[in-house]
């Protein structure tokens, strides 16, 4: 049985048959039928539950006259995520708002939580950056097709129609990377950051540890920006006229 934490024991507690009956549904059969939930998953819901709290906060806390700090934080969050998107993808960002916006704050949150005593990043599991990475790979080309039509191929073909074949799959494994490329740097950045922090403090558990949850801080901040960045970039290529 997997170490779990407090939060995974009691959703496998609670849970645990809904869960395996929902593997079962898809044809999976969990290593530990007596908890399917491990910890990153259970981090992943712990981060969801708080971004849908905080959204259902701020939409009833709504205010022209007297905004509320939960409303000054949603509309810093906003610009920010505004000016990054027109500045990157140009016309029309407002549709991809929303989605760059949401992913960002749930790869922040994912990599902050691990700061709290008794919880760990999810992103320090290679399945949850690469999930993201996925999506963000079929979300990019999903608007690309619905931008250009069938014209989003010639994208992969470059400008000369003899080297045609020698494009295209330079260009399909080059896209392929990208989802590697997304789900090593940001796996690796939050893996590494949460073993130094666990090493330091079981060596030095009082003062020098406090440097590394700093250096851990900005990791996280970094890395959740990167992540945001790239995503708006490779939406900028599917969607541009411009080729």
């Amino acid at each position: 049985m997997p170490t779990q934490l407090l939060f995974t024991r009691f959703l496998n507690a609670h849970f645990a048959g809904v869960a395996d009956a929902v593997l079962a549904a898809v044809h999976v059969r969990p290593e530990h039928p007596a908890a399917p939930i491990n910890n990153a998953f259970a981090m992943e819901l712990l981060v969801s539950g708080i971004m849908l709290l905080y959204f259902i906060a701020v939409r009833l806390s709504l205010s022209v006259d007297r905004p509320r700090p939960l409303q000054h934080l949603a509309e810093v969050i906003h610009e920010f995520s505004s000016e990054q998107s027109e500045s990157i993808i140009g016309h029309g960002y407002q549709r991809f708002l929303s989605f760059v916006t949401v992913l960002g704050m749930f790869i922040l949150l994912c990599n902050l939580v691990g700061l709290v005593p008794g919880l760990e990043s999810p992103t320090a599991d290679v399945v949850v950056p690469l999930g993201c990475a996925i999506v963000t790979f079929l979300y990019y080309h999903y608007h690309g097709l619905r931008e250009h039509g069938f014209a989003y191929v010639k994208q992969f073909l470059g400008p000369v129609w003899w080297l045609y074949w020698l494009l295209l799959p330079i260009e399909i494994i080059s896209h392929l990377a990208r989802v590697l490329s997304l789900t090593v740097r940001l796996y690796a950045n939050m893996f590494a950051g949460d073993l130094v922090t666990l090493a330091f403090f079981s060596l030095v558990p009082v003062g020098i540890p406090l440097i590394f949850l700093g250096l851990h801080l900005g990791v996280a901040v970094v890395q959740a920006y990167v992540f945001m960045l790239l995503s708006m970039i490779y939406l900028s290529l599917a969607v541009s006229h411009e080729h």
